[in-house]
């Protein structure tokens, strides 16, 4: 097997064909530069009409980037931001909302399978109020959560009560928010501005796009100045249409919405498998493309052993990732392995990971 069949990420997917499609028309003539383009303008278009809003839309290399810029964008640097505990902002991006606010604190919050809740929120912003401790300014919410669990609407809802009682703008970190809105089966209107929304960091990177986030401000007060932040961050490109130009191929005709189906779809697959092998358990509800599994070291390092690849979080469990271009076959094929393994394991290693 080759060490890439994996369930590592959804980043070692490739780019899905209508994404290299539109790049490739975007290669057949030359257009201005820095986002003057054609391409960069139908892009945006179509993300505020997919939306159905007049929203700012901007488009930047990485989601370390979209986030840390968007956040820097709501506060100054004596300001903090709220957010889970486990957000990617806090674990992933060594420092890069910090650093691009200059300074701006992360104060952690709690919630179970992920997920702020509102009397986490109201326990951080009142906690103290005093000139020395750094003003809550903002929300940032990861949809779909770094566990595979999503918000629903009404939980949305009910954060957004929280926010306006304390004046909060509430960013939404969306590097797996076609997944969200795939789970949900909803407009995704309804749970970005609709639900109160003001900036979504929308990834394309980890939906079939070889690089490129859309950084989209549906509360347009705060995107001022947001291209000097880009420049100054080096996060402007010079051949924008190479970023845009995929983003058509994956709107067009909802490709995004497609390939988000059929990873949750694989990931559905996969925890069904899995449901039925004893000493094999979910750390968290299956609902988005990723589940978090516990079995033993001793069959996690066999795995490993016959090619395949994945990452150990939150307490060792192993994740596994699927994407727009995992298949039926490799699912199948990686629990056949595991049911063969598991048969195998000593009574008293599966004992000790029930």
């Amino acid at each position: 097997m080759s060490q890439f069949e994996q369930f590592a990420s959804d980043n070692y997917s490739g780019v899905c064909p209508q994404a290299w499609k539109a790049m490739e028309a975007a290669n057949a003539m030359p257009e201005p530069a820095y986002g003057e383009d054609s391409w960069t303008l139908r892009a945006a278009d179509s993300l505020r009409a997919l939306f159905d809003a007049d929203c700012e839309v901007y488009f930047v290399f990485n989601g370390t980037a979209a986030n840390s810029l968007a956040l820097a964008s709501i506060g100054q640097s004596f300001h903090s931001v709220i957010c889970h505990e486990l957000a990617h902002i806090e674990t992933d991006e060594c420092g890069g909302p910090e650093y691009a606010s200059n300074g701006s604190k992360l104060l952690l919050g709690e919630g179970a399978d992920g997920k702020l809740t509102p009397d986490s929120i109201e326990h951080l912003v009142t906690k103290r109020t005093d000139i020395h401790y750094p003003k809550p300014k903002a929300l940032s919410l990861t949809q779909a959560t770094e566990v595979g669990t999503v918000y629903t609407p009404e939980e949305l809802k009910a954060i957004k009560s929280v926010a306006d009682t304390h004046r909060l703008n509430i960013h939404m970190d969306g590097a797996r928010f076609a997944n969200a809105v795939a789970a949900l089966d909803v407009h995704p209107s309804e749970i970005t501005w609709k639900a109160g929304v003001d900036v979504l960091c929308f990834s394309g990177t980890k939906n079939g796009l070889a690089m490129g986030e859309a950084v989209v401000f549906f509360n347009r007060a705060l995107a001022e100045d947001f291209e000097w932040r880009c420049k100054q961050a080096g996060q402007l490109a010079s051949k924008m249409r190479y970023i845009s130009a995929p983003w058509c191929g994956l709107l067009e005709n909802d490709v995004w919405l497609e390939n988000a189906r059929h990873a949750n779809a694989c990931a559905e697959r996969l925890a069904s498998g899995l449901a039925g092998i004893p000493g094999v358990s979910l750390r968290y509800p299956r609902q988005a493309n990723g589940l978090f599994v516990t079995m033993p070291d001793s069959v996690q390092e066999a795995l490993r052993a016959r090619g395949w690849r994945f990452y150990n979080f939150i307490g060792g469990a192993a994740r596994l990732m699927c994407s727009w271009a995992t298949t039926h076959e490799r699912v199948d094929q990686f629990l056949a392995d595991v049911r063969e393994l598991m048969a195998q394991c000593p009574a008293d290693q599966i004992l000790r990971t029930a």
